[in-house]
Parts: structure tokens; C-alpha cells; sequence
């Protein structure tokens, strides 16, 4: 991918290819096929599933109370309000800090944890792109002075009509898993894009992960759409979106 095509506006719905990690043992890798997006003027209560998709979730979409359910279901906070400070301000739980991205010096870490599980490398200008344009929408878990989770997204305008956030990266130390971190990290930057007025979110991931698929729906994202043979090793992708309005 030249730096002429991934900077350029995301007319056709694309994305770079991302990776994710989330708290199960399983890695992730996340990519989308950039091909045109389904009608989104559509009613949310139709299913635009893969044909035979058997799960429940995609029959209806959540309402606002239970989207919010879903999104206070992983405690970060008790004393947490809906100010831009407290999303910024560190959060600690169960012994894991979570703290927002502050410098240059934070971005080997990050590197670090996604590389993992990349299946193609990157290099630190697509990591820039993202962070140094949506930088309150990156965050990071941190055990004492290691970075062990990190979650990158974006917001903006999706054809003229919707705020549309992105999880373009996330990824968890694989000897923290388990411990609801991606999650957490989930959660932290679904409220910041909420009060950056954010009506939807997606994501993508392998339709093999079932994992990944578990982390996003207990979260409220429903499976929107299948990706054939996107990915190099021939697998499938979902994209999953979570509705905010």
C-alpha cells in the first residue's frame, strides 16, 4: 500500500489493515476489504448478515439501554462521569492502569504489542497516522512501567451522513489475557467517541475468531456484514458495528 493511497479520504470505506489481540489466548488480525459499504440508510432492525448466520444477536439491534448495559457491564470505574477529563483521567483496576496517550515516547510500546500479531508489517507512519490525528482515542493498559494493552481508533465523517468511529488496533500482552483488559480498553474509547458525538462503530475480524467475536458482542456490536476471502490466509472477515444513536 503506497502513502498516497492510505492517506487518501475514505471515499470507498477503506481501511488499512489492522490487527487486533483480544483477552482470550487466541490472537486477532483485523483487516477490511475496502470494498463499498452496505446501504446504511437501511433500518437497523434488518439483519444484513452473511446468509444462515445463526446468531441471535444479529435478529435485532440493541436499544439505547441496553447498549449502555453493555457498556457499563465491565466496571472501570465507580467514580467515573461523562466529563472529557474523567475518560482522559487514569483508571485502575485490578491492578492494571489505564491511561490515555500522551507522547512519541509511548509509540514503541504500542509497536511492540501489535506487531505481534500482525500478519503484514507496518511502518511507524501508519501508527502516527492514527494516533497523532485521533489522539484522544488511543489508550493504553499499563502493569507498573509496562505497556501490556493498547487500543488505536479513529472518528470522522462516513459518507457525508454519520460519525463513524473505527477500532483499527488492539492488542493485549499475551501474559495479561484473560483479565477483561481488551475489553476495558474497548470500553474506554467507545465513551470517548461518544461525547465526540459518535453514532456508530465497526471493526472487522476473522470469522474463525470466535474469541473476538465473543469480546464485541458482549459489548452490544452486532455482525453487519461478511468480507469473502479478504484475508491472505483465504479466511473470511465480519464486520461488526455497534449503533450509538
Amino acid at each position: 500500500m503506497s502513502a498516497e493511497e492510505f492517506y487518501k479520504e475514505d471515499k470507498d470505506d477503506s481501511y488499512p489493515r489492522i490487527s487486533e489481540d483480544p483477552d482470550k489466548d487466541s490472537g486477532v488480525s483485523l483487516m477490511d476489504n475496502g470494498g463499498p459499504e452496505s446501504n446504511d440508510s437501511r433500518s437497523p432492525e434488518i439483519c444484513q448478515c452473511y446468509p444462515g448466520c445463526t446468531n441471535v444477536k444479529c435478529d435485532n439491534v440493541l436499544s439505547e439501554e441496553q447498549i449502555s448495559q453493555a457498556l457499563s457491564s465491565v466496571k472501570i470505574n465507580e467514580n467515573q462521569d461523562s466529563s472529557e477529563d474523567s475518560v482522559n483521567n487514569a483508571d485502575i483496576e485490578n491492578g492494571i492502569e489505564y491511561v490515555f496517550y500522551q507522547s512519541e515516547l509511548q509509540m514503541p510500546d504500542i509497536m511492540r504489542l501489535i506487531t505481534k500479531d500482525l500478519s503484514e508489517p507496518y511502518s511507524i507512519y501508519t501508527y502516527r497516522y492514527f494516533i497523532h490525528n485521533w489522539p484522544k482515542l488511543c489508550f493504553l493498559a499499563m502493569a507498573e512501567e509496562n505497556c501490556v494493552g493498547a487500543i488505536v481508533c479513529k472518528l470522522d465523517m462516513h459518507r457525508k451522513m454519520v460519525r463513524r468511529g473505527y477500532i483499527a488496533m488492539l492488542a493485549v500482552d499475551e501474559n495479561y489475557r484473560r483479565r477483561k483488559i481488551g475489553s476495558h480498553l474497548v470500553i474506554k474509547a467507545i465513551k470517548a467517541m461518544m461525547q465526540d458525538d459518535c453514532d456508530e462503530v465497526v471493526l472487522e475480524t476473522e470469522i474463525t475468531n470466535q474469541s473476538a467475536l465473543q469480546l464485541y458482542e458482549n459489548l452490544g456490536f452486532v455482525r453487519d456484514k461478511r468480507l469473502f476471502r479478504y484475508y491472505l490466509n483465504g479466511v473470511d472477515a465480519l464486520r461488526l458495528k455497534l449503533w450509538l444513536r
